[in-house]
């Protein structure tokens, strides 16, 4: 039997989700395609609309081998499992004479626990486990979340988290669910039959394409013990997101509270010597924690070395005495010492690691008003790990519509280990670079508008220009508009601001979950929405309910970012332009995914205003434009308002 042309799977499952092929679509299939039989890798920008979950699905299952597809966000994970991969895979079926099986795969913490359901959550009081459902008051709300729980195990397939819906508070969840070191396994566990964990693992383990999120594949590639199954391709979409996700899945971190809730575990379990050693350095870790100031260590300070040392060897003396005790007065021994070990093992590893003093690690501290202080710890790199784990011993295709930084693909590669394009080395990555374009005419269907006369923004204080302008954009867009602002406080600055003064409703990012915000900005054309830039690259509302997205301004990282500002330095030391490599890369990336808000759909119109003159008037300016969609160009605020006002008057016709 011949195999079947590329051309005409991709025909038929584009035909089967109801869209149309578009030119960037079938170059991006070819070269995943070419990417899987070369096993060499890609990186490939596919800007919005250009339907690239089906540009790398239908190669990757028409390859036959094992895929594993990992994304970022829910939305996307959701998507791919509950949309695109069962038309594509009822589509494909005739031609490929098979019928590819498909799985999604999570941590476990995502996936309800039968066993802590059944017998309770260890408690750090007191000796053995309580029942949460007795002790949450019905009527609260904790415990109305726990009642609904325990009804929805008896009814789900999964004990995926994701799949209830409404969803639950993280506390009341936490009182059902364990993280992989605090599971007792399988073959102990008197649930590991029913275990939904378990289940999805081994449903990962006979799928054809297996759908999971970049947080799993940070751990897959970092903690040795694999957690995904052998795959021969590997796809990484939301690609622009890696970097971060695999950083703080690589941070630790150690607060007061966690080494006490570690203490009060194990205390029980082990002679009172013993126990009352990491007692006396829990309190030492305490006190220099009260004097700790916000910032990056250069080096551990006397004070603190002392701390984590006596915490590093107290720990370690708690985990050998735990493994070697048994105590059957203890109601569900097994579950009680390994969610004890967990804690202690955390502390310790933290610990020993800060000691360590790796010259590839930054430390800082961080001060909560809430929560105190915290001591963490970071990779001031995740390149090479990246080039060492994520690039041996299969093809990797990495995708999204944000890859290009100021014009190419070269500063994204270096954050994933990968040499300049084009440079080969004895143990370099072979990859290419494939930019397929947009469906969308961007000069025609957008404008970026740049505030060139306001006042550069400070630091600090609020920017009274900068309120007037965007009051009057907004007026003149008769509202649909997404503001992105580069801080929380900034965000609510505006929305208390212009409350008061535009009859606009004005939705602000908190007040409600995320899904309810969205659905509300998209249901009425008159409503604002407000949030900050960095959490909103997810919103999809294409129409005329979205026609004006404003950036307060560029969103360089802060000055006194610990980590930010250790990578900046790092590579000026080894010759390099840090600002351009950390702080300008970080901006065009959220300004270009903020920006790409704007044209969802073939029809959208509308204008992008960012309210800080920089983008204009500086050096780098030219470098974040070109990271940006092609967008008309202008800085003339009159021309910024009138055709917002005529987006807004055609809008309003074609409503009526």
């Amino acid at each position: 039997m011949t195999k079947p042309s590329l051309p005409d799977l991709l025909h038929a499952a584009v035909s089967a989700v109801g869209g149309t092929e578009r030119p960037g679509q079938v170059a991006m299939a070819e070269a995943v395609a070419e990417a899987i039989d070369d096993n060499t890798h890609r990186l490939i920008q596919a800007g919005t609309g250009t339907g690239k979950s089906l540009g790398y699905l239908v190669p990757a299952l028409a390859h036959g081998e094992r895929v594993v597809v990992a994304t970022a966000t829910l939305a996307l994970q959701r998507q791919l499992v509950e949309r695109d991969l069962p038309r594509t895979v009822d589509a494909l079926h005739p031609q490929l004479r098979r019928r590819p099986q498909f799985a999604m795969l999570k941590g476990r913490s995502n996936y309800l626990c039968l066993h802590r359901l059944h017998e309770g959550a260890p408690q750090d009081e007191e000796e053995g486990l309580f029942d949460q459902f007795e002790a949450a008051a019905p009527t609260s709300k904790l415990g109305q979340d726990l009642l609904r729980l325990r009804d929805w195990a008896d009814e789900t397939e999964t004990g995926d988290r994701d799949d209830l819906t409404p969803g639950v508070s993280d506390k009341a969840w936490s009182q059902i669910s364990v993280s992989s070191r605090e599971c007792l396994g399988a073959t102990k566990c008197a649930y590991g039959a029913e275990c939904f964990a378990e289940a999805a693992r081994e449903r990962a383990k006979l799928a054809d394409v297996v759908v999971t999120n970049h947080a799993l594949l940070a751990i897959d590639a970092i903690e040795g013990a694999p957690v995904l199954p052998q795959h021969e391709v590997l796809i990484v979409d939301e690609a622009h997101e890696l970097v971060s996700r695999v950083t703080g899945v690589a941070t630790g971190e150690l607060t007061p509270g966690q080494v006490n809730r570690a203490v009060k575990r194990a205390a029980k379990l082990v002679d009172e010597k013993t126990a009352d050693a990491l007692q006396t350095a829990s309190e030492s870790f305490e006190r220099v924690m009260e004097l700790a100031l916000p910032g990056r260590l250069e080096e551990v300070p006397e004070d603190l070395g002392y701390a984590l040392a006596a915490l590093r060897d107290a720990a370690r003396n708690v985990i050998s005495a735990i493994g070697a005790t048994r105590d059957k007065s203890v109601h569900d021994e097994d579950a009680v010492r390994k969610q004890a070990l967990a804690a202690v093992e955390s502390v310790h590893g933290v610990a020993e690691r800060i000691l360590l003093r790796s010259e590839y690690d930054v430390l800082w501290y961080e001060r909560h008003d809430r929560f105190g202080a915290t001591l963490r710890v970071a990779p001031l790199s995740v390149s090479g790990l990246l080039r060492e784990k994520l690039f041996e011993d299969r093809s990797v295709v990495l995708t999204s519509a944000t890859l290009k930084l100021g014009g190419d693909f070269n500063g994204v590669a270096a954050s994933l280990g990968l040499s300049p394009e084009g440079v080969e080395g004895d143990d370099a990555p072979v990859w290419k670079g494939l930019d397929v374009g947009s469906p969308f005419d961007y000069p025609k269907q957008g404008i970026l508008y740049v505030a060139k006369h306001l006042a550069t923004p400070g630091r600090e204080g609020t920017r009274g220009d900068m309120m007037d302008e965007l009051a009057e954009l907004i007026d003149a867009a008769g509202g649909r508009t997404l503001g992105l602002f580069s801080s929380m406080r900034g965000a609510k600055a505006a929305a208390e601001e212009l409350r008061g003064r535009l009859d606009n409703p004005i939705l602000l990012q908190g007040e409600e979950t995320l899904g309810e915000l969205i659905k509300a900005f998209a249901a009425d054309p008159k409503t604002c929405l407000f949030g900050t830039l960095s959490l909103w690259q997810g919103v999809d509302v294409p129409g005329p309910s979205c026609q004006l997205v404003v950036m307060d301004r560029i969103p360089f990282p802060r000055p006194d970012d610990p980590l930010m500002s250790a990578r900046q330095k790092s590579v000026e030391e080894h010759g390099g332009n840090g600002f351009m490599a950390v702080a300008a890369t970080h901006a065009a990336l959220l300004m270009a995914q903020g920006a790409g808000r704007l044209v969802r759909a073939g029809g959208d119109r509308g204008v992008v205003a960012v309210l800080d003159p920089r983008l204009a008037t500086a050096r780098y300016g030219s470098f974040l434009r070109a990271t940006l969609p092609d967008f008309w160009y202008t800085t003339d605020r009159n021309q910024a308002r009138r055709s917002l006002a005529a987006i807004d008057a055609a809008a309003q016709s074609e409503g009526k």
